[in-house]
């Protein structure tokens, strides 16, 4: 498994940037996979919020791939985008990259997901979508 220096996505912010800490590892030193989960869900969760203009719940991982560990210091960025709306649910894109190494500075691919969230209501039922134009 080649790590390929590739650049962060320069058309678009990330929805979330976070630097894991060694509370965050494994005794090998790698960050845990539950935790990169984890913020996937989060930074997944902004998008599916705005769209749906209110509370939502996460009810699908559709995939995950782990490309590349991700270690403590790591500059974590996580870019996340709306791929399809459905009547209640909200389908999101995430990619992970991780910026290491100061002196000699590489920037590789970590994760991707793809999460599906439902727009619910106070009473956590599932709710209509209504895209605003």
């Amino acid at each position: 498994m080649g790590v390929e220096n590739v650049a962060l996505p320069k058309d678009r912010e990330p929805t979330l940037r976070v630097v894991p800490m060694p509370a965050d590892a494994n005794s090998s030193g790698d960050i845990f996979g539950g935790w990169v989960m984890s913020q996937v869900d989060i930074a997944g969760s902004i998008p599916a919020i705005r769209l749906a203009r209110g509370r939502v719940a996460t009810v699908a991982v559709n995939s995950f791939v782990f490309r590349q560990p991700v270690m403590v210091g790591d500059i974590v960025s996580l870019y996340a985008g709306v791929v399809k709306v459905g009547r209640t649910s909200i389908t999101v894109s995430v990619e992970v990259y991780a910026q290491r190494n100061p002196v000699k500075e590489e920037c590789v691919k970590v994760t991707e997901a793809t999460l599906t969230y439902v727009a619910v209501d106070k009473e956590r039922r599932p709710r209509v979508v209504s895209v605003q134009q």
